[in-house]
């Protein structure tokens, strides 16, 4: 196919957020619907490249080519795989609905005098960090990708900084002292992960020759490319480093519960449901494909890190009384499960890993934009301010608890048959470490329930009496999710069928094959 159609997924995006921002701002309404256009006709565009994509087909397909850096062996080469596929069709799914969550969450403030807000630009750096997430999911230049990994943090550090959460109990000015240091934090740890990787990907060059993902599996994989042992390992290790802190595996979780509290609930989703599945991504495209050996012998460190993140982060959400930092550790507890998922070395695990990243992200996007519109209403984050909000405001406290009931994996929805999987192919190989993972569900109702219980069930309070239910734009946002969530839950196999041959060429890459059955199956 000639036309670039990866190209303009990634493309469209970018030009569209330097449209945003160059909306005048006496016309903040115009921005926001520029944004909200562009990002469904990016969804148009993930919609077509799903259609074009065969899962039967080459490993990479719709592929792009083209010399860039050509003294540095560098090219602009994008190609998409199944998983690759997935996640980009999620991240285009979300954005619309967080920008028409986040509809008014960058207008002007009135704090004593009106202070100025740049309302296009809150919703043209939504558009460029979809257009930096896109792009990564479809380079197979290493160097490529990790240009847009880096280059992700910028624009989302100004959507923590600058657009945080008005909610807070200590006024404007604390609000913005936090704000500034969950911003800070969050761009040191990332950037201290992305140069380390930036030494790893200047070692895979010194011993590959180029930055092509593909030309160097390939020559691994014929012979004609030899890491040494220690070569490989500590090149694996700089890779690693820099998706685990993005992931977040503990123990460099600790910028996660500080963005997402101090971000407002939009900004939260677009981090957790969007940005961090790069991370979880980029272990199953670029650690397992160019560093096999090396994956293999990190394995065992891997899984009790991600145990330890299944287990820690089930029960510090237990004990949150702020609901986005609650959402916040339960998101940790998730993303161990993924990463559980991806080292499992099984087909079944890395296939529940895979769903588990794009039926996180629905799940989490409709709690955390509930939680959000909840939030605005009562104008703090506090478990404890609520209470009897079910009996005032039905839609929205029903809405909560689907989302809620998905976060816990209750079977019929989607995140039931990804954690599911995920434990399975746990078990068969390492079984030990499965049934240790499942206390981390037996948690997650126990923070789940107690959430719903605390803010939505019990005596009505005074400050909650007169809250407004959803109104048509948060249920527009809400509704489909709720959908998707129930939808998934009871037939994964759209989802299944795109991603299950490349989590095949996955495990080939490792040569690692499914454990076989302890019992026979009667003839």
């Amino acid at each position: 196919m000639s036309f670039p159609l990866l190209t303009a997924t990634a493309a469209l995006p970018a030009v569209g957020a330097v449209a945003t921002a160059a909306v005048p701002a006496a016309r903040r309404t115009a921005a926001k619907w520029l944004a909200l256009l562009v990002s469904l006709a990016t969804l148009v565009l993930a919609i077509v490249v799903l259609v074009r994509f065969d899962p039967g087909g080459a490993r990479y397909q719709l592929t792009e080519s083209h010399p860039w850096i050509a003294d540095f062996g560098v090219r602009y080469e994008l190609g998409v795989d199944g998983i690759a596929v997935a996640l980009l069709a999620l991240t285009a799914l979300l954005i619309p609905f967080i920008i028409l969550a986040g509809w008014h969450d960058a207008d002007p403030l009135e704090t004593g005098s009106r202070r100025w807000r740049p309302t296009q630009g809150f919703f043209a750096l939504i558009l460029a960090v979809e257009a930096m997430v896109i792009i990564s999911f479809e380079a197979t230049d290493v160097f490529l990708f990790y240009i847009f990994f880096e280059a992700m943090l910028i624009p989302m550090y100004f959507l923590i900084g600058g657009f945080g959460d008005r909610a807070h109990a200590q006024g404007e000015e604390a609000a913005s002292t936090q704000r500034s240091y969950a911003a800070v934090k969050f761009l040191l740890y990332n950037l201290v992960g992305g140069l380390i990787m930036l030494a790893a990907v200047i070692g895979l060059y010194v011993v590959a020759g180029n930055f092509s993902l593909q030309e160097i599996a390939q020559a691994r994989a014929n012979g004609s490319l030899h890491m040494a042992t220690s070569t490989e390992r500590w090149l694996f290790l700089g890779f690693f480093f820099a998706f685990a802190v993005k992931a977040p595996l503990w123990p460099l979780h600790t910028w996660l519960p500080n963005a997402m509290q101090e971000s407002t609930a939009p900004v939260a989703v677009l981090i957790t449901a969007v940005v961090d599945k790069v991370g979880t991504f980029a272990m199953l495209r670029f650690c397992l494909q160019l560093f096999p050996e090396a994956s293999k012998w990190a394995t065992p460190v891997i899984l009790v890190l991600a145990l330890i993140s299944i287990i820690y982060g089930a029960l510090l959400a237990v004990g949150q009384r702020d609901i986005k930092r609650l959402v916040a550790y339960a998101s940790i507890s998730h993303f161990g499960f993924i990463i559980l998922g991806i080292f499992a070395m099984t087909s079944q695990g890395q296939s529940g890993a895979t769903l588990y990243m794009v039926n996180h992200g629905i799940s989490t996007a409709a709690l955390m934009l509930v939680a959000g519109f909840l939030i605005s209403r009562r104008g703090s984050r506090l478990i404890a301010d609520y209470g009897g909000v079910q009996k005032v405001a039905p839609v929205l406290a029903g809405t909560f608890l689907i989302g809620g009931l998905a976060t816990l994996s209750l079977p019929g929805l989607a995140p039931f048959v990804s954690e599911f999987l995920v434990l399975v192919g746990t078990f068969t190989r390492y079984p030990a470490i499965g049934i240790v993972a499942t206390f981390g569900i037996v948690l997650a109702a126990l923070y789940t329930l107690v959430l719903y219980q605390r803010t939505m069930t019990g005596p009505v309070k005074p400050e909650v009496s007169a809250m407004p239910d959803l109104k048509a734009r948060e249920l527009v946002v809400v509704a489909p999710l709720i959908v998707l969530l129930i939808f998934l839950g009871v037939y994964p196999k759209p989802v299944t069928d795109i991603v299950n041959p490349a989590v095949k060429q996955t495990m080939s890459d490792v040569h690692k094959t499914d454990p076989k059955p302890e019992v026979e199956a009667a003839k």
